[in-house]
């Protein structure tokens, strides 16, 4: 019987000699994964960087795919419907990475600019798996909580959510969690727009790390200059990797589209992906795959705090930045703005907070209740 033939990103890590005991799987870079590569293909395993629609399938043997990635706005899902492809995503599968870089981001920029999370009104637009757990993280910082989210809204009516423009006039920092929604009543695209940033009543931090088309380049620079937009950063970028060099300079941090890198969510997206393959294609695959051995993190597996004289949201600060530091992303990507795609592909192994192990002296119970519902492993 002929072996089912799988395409694979060759940038997807944890998959190399998964597969091939059960189907014909070959390697490739994004960049040549094209119609003629593809043409007798039964699977294609992608990421981001793959655009999946007619002139790419057209005419051609793939039946299936599966993206690595939470986002599927490369994939034309109608196509795909109306061709009798099954598609699929990874849903939540880096929420965990992005939650650990926004509150990198968040301390980072507290430390920089001289201010309290604790005073703070954080807006989360998009409540997804990823502003959820945003959410939840705002909340043991101890953050007053804005969330926007319409289609959720009118599933389960406006309790816990409030309008846009609310969310702009009584938000200090604005994040965005929002899938890339071109047209429709939920469109995201441009969603921060000049508009969106003449609504602003006083100065404000944005996030963006969801999709860079989200935020309009040109309004977002606009804000800054005039004085809206005390602070941004932005993980993603229009036409990225192509980022424009001026708002570059403008933003406080800076990273080439990886806050959902962490070798746990990586780890997570493909084990979506090859267990969805194996069900699909009934390969034979052990069910419920997941990568045996994840690299230890580059950090300190061992994080120890003297907490004495240091009040609750210093340590949460000191112990979230020994896990990870959005500032040495953002210094490599200021360094070598050309290398945005080997940034992403070279990417250094993260780990999220339930690798690490801390160890507080000195401590309060309520800083060690943050650290557990944050995900840490406390040795007291």
């Amino acid at each position: 019987m002929k072996k089912v033939k799988v395409i694979a990103d060759d940038k997807i890590p944890f998959l190399k000699g998964v597969i091939e005991p059960y189907a014909d799987i070959f390697y490739l870079p994004p960049s040549q994964i094209t119609k003629e590569t593809i043409k007798d293909a039964d699977a294609l395993l992608i990421r981001t960087r793959t655009k999946c629609n007619s002139q790419l399938l057209d005419d051609t043997a793939v039946k299936f795919i599966a993206t690595a990635t939470i986002g599927y706005d490369h994939i034309d899902t109608s196509y795909c419907d109306s061709k009798g492809i099954k598609w699929l995503n990874a849903p939540g599968c880096n929420s965990g990475s992005v939650q650990q870089y926004i509150a990198s981001v968040l301390f980072t920029l507290a430390i920089k600019r001289h201010f309290s999370l604790r005073e703070k009104t954080i807006g989360i637009v998009g409540v997804g798996n990823v502003g959820s757990k945003v959410e939840k993280i705002a909340r043991i910082f101890g953050m007053k909580i804005l969330l926007n989210d319409p289609p959720r809204e009118r599933k389960e009516g406006n309790a816990k959510f409030v309008p846009l423009d609310k969310l702009i006039e009584h938000s200090d920092i604005i994040t965005f969690h929002v899938p890339l929604n071109k047209t429709g009543e939920d469109k995201t695209f441009h969603l921060a727009d000049e508009s969106f940033f003449s609504k602003f009543n006083n100065a404000k931090i944005v996030f963006n790390s969801s999709r860079g088309e989200v935020v309009e380049t040109n309004a977002l620079k606009n804000a800054i200059r005039n004085g809206k937009v005390l602070a941004a950063s932005l993980d993603v970028w229009e036409n990225e990797p192509n980022i424009e060099m001026e708002l570059l300079s403008l933003v406080d941090i800076a990273t080439p589209h990886i806050a959902g890198y962490s070798s746990d969510g990586k780890a997570n997206g493909t084990a979506t992906c090859v267990n969805a393959l194996n069900v699909y294609f009934n390969l034979g695959i052990k069910p419920n795959w997941y990568p045996q051995q994840i690299p230890d993190s580059v950090k300190p597996k061992q994080i120890h705090v003297n907490c004495e004289g240091k009040n609750k949201e210093q340590i949460l600060s000191e112990v979230i930045l020994s896990t990870y530091d959005v500032l040495e992303d953002d210094g490599r990507l200021r360094r070598s703005v050309d290398t945005f795609e080997k940034q992403r592909g070279d990417y250094p192994v993260r780990r999220e907070f339930p690798f690490f192990y801390v160890h507080l002296s000195n401590s309060d119970v309520s800083t060690q209740e943050a650290l557990i519902n944050l995900g840490f492993n406390l040795v007291l």
